[in-house]
């Protein structure tokens, strides 16, 4: 084909890049390149490929963008409506007349070529990493003298087994079986979805028996090793989706779980811990450094416990401790203080979402397999629930208040009877878990955008987490999370988040009807 003799003989020029002497453009060559028969443009790129300099590169991507006019004498680079040499740089006065030079499906494919061929003799070992992988996308026998040089010279692991991946690729077009089958099965041992497609698409232009059962072999391992990537990024997922819950939860299971109180108002104490979080980032960027910028979040993680702690305390203090041993009533009015904080919000920062920057050590992600990448701010969220985790069962367990509230929790009465000021209790503990749940709200601020109406995404899946784990129980409250987190990430790669949402509802609801005690039953005395 046409487009491959093209493409072949780039390649084949640019081969020689590193062991010639390096010219600059000319006047004549840039001419070349812009105007005329498009087979002859493509050849003179061929011809200043060769013997590339900086200049070459830049108007090879002026050229690739659309920023090239010339007229019958002089060819112009256009930036900002201004015209410019490309090989002196002095800006030109740019003709009326200039014609923009245009550019087919063939001379762009020759341009991609062209600037990746360029690009694998950077000294930037980034800038090599990106156009070995662009040539791995689109291999072809022609780059194999290139190619080879490239591996000759390249130093970086990395690097050197892409180009040695792009190699076997480029050799699945080769005339020669042996050298099919041969980089057949190179690439199976790759384990990478990009390889798997360059398989598939020579397994549909393959004749021979001996080739496409190399290929059949090569598929194989490459979709058994990709089952377990997904099964690995399912398994991360939920884990994920379960310490979100279980941040979540964990102020329920003191405010419901030990206290009995049914709190609508919830998911609103971790909206305002996401609020804070927000004002904290906003302060970092006007006062502060950029340099400390990336410290805002944590600032912002005492910062969102105290104000949603502090808010939970007015609301006990105001309206709880009158209500109870009366749930419904409970229900009903912190509902009502839940819309009531969601319209205090839109009327402080607006109806519309506000974004929550990562902080650069939380942006990006650790990649495990080729086809799983576990972003950082989800690891750093895992890592913090259970550092919230711990923390808070050593105060339930550990401390004179965490005693304080066990036993209040257990039997009020007697804890009187005992000294212990019950109401004071009462309110620690109400602010305890509204902190908690201000903590949850600065999590989430780091996996979406905070709004008005974050709680209400959470309320519910927060309520099951606690029932199904057990009422008052901290480590049903964790099985309960991680394992509904795991069940919904399975299921919905299999059946979609609408159904794995229906799902796990109707297996929460059939759980508890068969176990309505929850995982973790009380036991002894403590009934």
């Amino acid at each position: 084909m046409l487009l491959q003799r093209i493409v072949r003989g780039l390649f084949a020029a640019a081969a020689v890049l590193w062991g010639a002497q390096a010219a600059a453009l000319t006047a004549d060559e840039a001419k070349a390149i812009a105007s005329g028969d498009t087979e002859a443009r493509v050849a003179a790129l061929n011809r200043a490929v060769t013997n590339a300099d900086g200049k070459t590169a830049a108007f090879i991507q002026a050229m690739a963008d659309d920023a090239v006019r010339y007229t019958a004498d002089q060819v112009f680079v256009v930036k900002d409506a201004k015209g410019y040499d490309p090989v002196t740089g002095a800006e030109l006065k740019l003709p009326d007349d200039a014609e923009e030079v245009i550019n087919n499906n063939l001379m762009r494919s020759a341009l991609d070529a062209a600037q990746a061929a360029l690009k694998l003799s950077s000294p930037d070992t980034g800038v090599r990493a990106e156009a070995a992988k662009a040539l791995l996308s689109a291999p072809d026998e022609s780059r194999l003298p290139l190619v080879e040089k490239a591996l000759a010279a390249e130093s970086d692991a990395g690097i050197k087994a892409t180009l040695e991946l792009v190699r076997a690729a480029s050799m699945l077009s080769s005339p020669d079986k042996a050298r099919r089958v041969e980089a057949a099965r190179a690439l199976g041992g790759s384990k990478n979805p990009d390889t798997k497609l360059l398989l598939n698409q020579r397994l549909g232009e393959e004749q021979d028996a001996d080739v496409k059962s190399a290929i059949h072999e090569s598929i194989a391992s490459i979709d058994a090793s990709l089952v377990w990537g997904e099964r690995i990024g399912a398994v991360f997922s939920g884990i994920s989706l379960g310490s979100v819950l279980l941040l979540a939860a964990l102020g329920l299971a003191i405010t419901y779980g030990l206290m009995g109180v049914i709190n609508m108002a919830h998911g609103e104490l971790m909206m305002i811990g996401a609020y804070a979080t927000y004002v904290m980032q906003g302060i970092f960027q006007r006062y502060l450094p950029e340099a400390v910028f990336g410290w805002y979040l944590v600032a912002a993680i005492p910062v969102a416990f105290l104000a949603s702690a502090l808010v939970g305390a007015v609301l006990e203090r105001g309206v709880i401790r009158f209500l109870y041993g009366r749930p419904l009533e409970t229900l009903l009015a912190t509902w009502g203080i839940s819309l009531m904080l969601q319209q205090l919000v839109r009327s402080l920062f607006g109806a519309q979402n506000v974004g929550v920057e990562n902080p650069a050590w939380m942006s990006g992600g650790f990649t495990m397999l080729s086809n799983v990448t576990l972003p950082w701010n989800r690891i750093c969220i895992i890592i913090f629930a259970a550092l919230v985790l711990v923390a808070m069962g050593w105060l339930i367990g550990r401390t004179r208040l965490g005693l304080f509230v066990r036993g209040v929790t257990q039997n009020r009465p007697i804890a009187s009877c005992m000294g212990v000021n019950t109401a004071r209790i009462d309110t620690y503990a109400f602010a305890l878990g509204s902190g908690i749940a201000g903590l949850a709200g600065c999590a989430l601020s780091q996996i979406g955008n905070v709004g008005p109406d974050l709680g209400q995404s959470y309320i519910v899946d927060s309520f099951m987490v606690v029932v199904m784990g057990g009422v008052g129980q901290l480590a049903g409250t964790v099985y309960a999370a991680l394992g509904l987190g795991v069940l919904n990430k399975f299921i919905e790669g299999w059946a979609g988040a609408v159904l794995a949402k229906i799902a796990v509802l109707v297996f929460i609801i059939i759980f508890i009807q068969k176990r309505p005690q929850g995982i973790f039953a009380v036991k002894g005395r403590e009934v």
